[in-house]
């Protein structure tokens, strides 16, 4: 967790109000040294969001309580950092080639 992930996330979860989480996602991890506020305001604008509507919802912090109980909830299940995966209970963690994935789910198919 860098210092701007949760304010990267509360973002995010502005321009999912407005449907668009999955391309913002991938404009913060396209750009994932430029994150400040400004930077936010711009890849709101970048993807077509209404970005008065996105300012008003990030500057109010609307979204941050539901980012602090993902990361609490999270970390009580052991999640350290991002990426992380649950299969069926099971804590996968950080990035994972395909082939990791298959293996869990296979044991997991089989029990």
């Amino acid at each position: 967790m860098h210092q701007r992930a949760n304010p990267a996330a509360e973002a995010a979860e502005c321009a999912n109000e407005q449907g668009k989480f999955w391309e913002y996602h991938d404009k913060l991890f396209a750009n994932q040294q430029k994150l400040a506020d400004e930077d936010f305001n711009k890849y709101a604008e970048e993807i077509g969001l209404n970005v008065e509507q996105f300012k008003a919802c990030y500057s109010t912090g609307k979204t941050k309580a539901a980012i602090q109980k993902m990361v609490a909830d999270g970390s009580k299940a052991g999640v350290t950092g991002t990426p992380a995966f649950f299969i069926n209970g099971r804590f996968l963690s950080g990035a994972q080639p395909f082939e990791s994935f298959k293996t869990m789910i296979d044991e997991e198919l089989s029990r």
